[in-house]
């Protein structure tokens, strides 16, 4: 007699990111292709965030300001950059860091996130804004932009104009931030599966391919 095969353990996946961070954009693109290429995985996103720059003015500041605060030097920005587009080109990602004049407090981002997830729209909100900061050059500490952008995703303008306005969620993305430097992460993108394994930087697909099935394989063992 014939039975079903099991259906596949549910997997919790954290990640742990800052909207500022290109290694980030890049980690989450090929997370992406991963699960739309394992259709069979059960997966729940949990988007963590952690803040790179948690001093940065609630306005932001120029480009150029940041990235001799950040670097020392502009030039050697620009080699970084340059690298990192090389590679995002490879992921089909078109990072075009002369477009960005300011760079953001990420702060507004992270809260407008974990609003969307009440709804079970960040995980299409989450690369919305990615590509808005490092494809198209968009303000995305601005509510205005925000707004636009969650709006494409299919939130409520009025609603998240408000909950924007109403400084909801400040405090989480902070207490997050400090929770995560509490566990010893210091840099992101960091992936945690189902709370038992953590991998960190912008892994290649198959590195994280082999940590799902490790974590799935666990599971069944249980």
């Amino acid at each position: 007699m014939n039975s079903l095969a099991p259906l596949p353990s549910r997997l919790l996946i954290e990640i742990v990111f800052d909207f500022v961070c290109p290694w980030c954009y890049l980690g989450v693109k090929r997370l992406s292709f991963l699960l739309a290429r394992r259709r069979e995985l059960d997966v729940v996103l949990n988007w963590r965030p952690f803040l790179l720059n948690p001093d940065m003015p609630k306005g932001g500041m120029s480009r150029a300001d940041y990235m001799i605060r950040k670097f020392g030097a502009e030039d050697r920005a620009k080699r970084l950059y340059a690298s990192i587009a090389e590679l995002g080109e490879a992921e089909g990602i078109a990072i075009n860091f002369s477009a960005i004049r300011r760079t953001p407090n990420s702060v507004e981002a992270h809260r407008l996130v974990r609003e969307a997830a009440r709804t079970g729209l960040a995980n299409r909100l989450v690369p919305r804004i990615f590509a808005a900061h490092f494809v198209e050059g968009l303000d995305i500490g601005s509510h205005a932009v925000l707004t636009t952008l969650a709006s494409e995703v299919g939130m409520e303008v009025e609603e998240v104009r408000s909950f924007l306005d109403s400084g909801e969620g400040t405090e989480f993305v902070h207490a997050e931030n400090l929770h995560a430097h509490r566990l010893g992460i210091n840099g992101v993108p960091c992936f945690l599966i189902d709370g038992e394994y953590a991998i960190a930087g912008a892994q290649e697909s198959e590195v994280l391919e082999r940590l799902i099935d490790l974590a799935l394989s666990t599971n069944e063992e249980r």
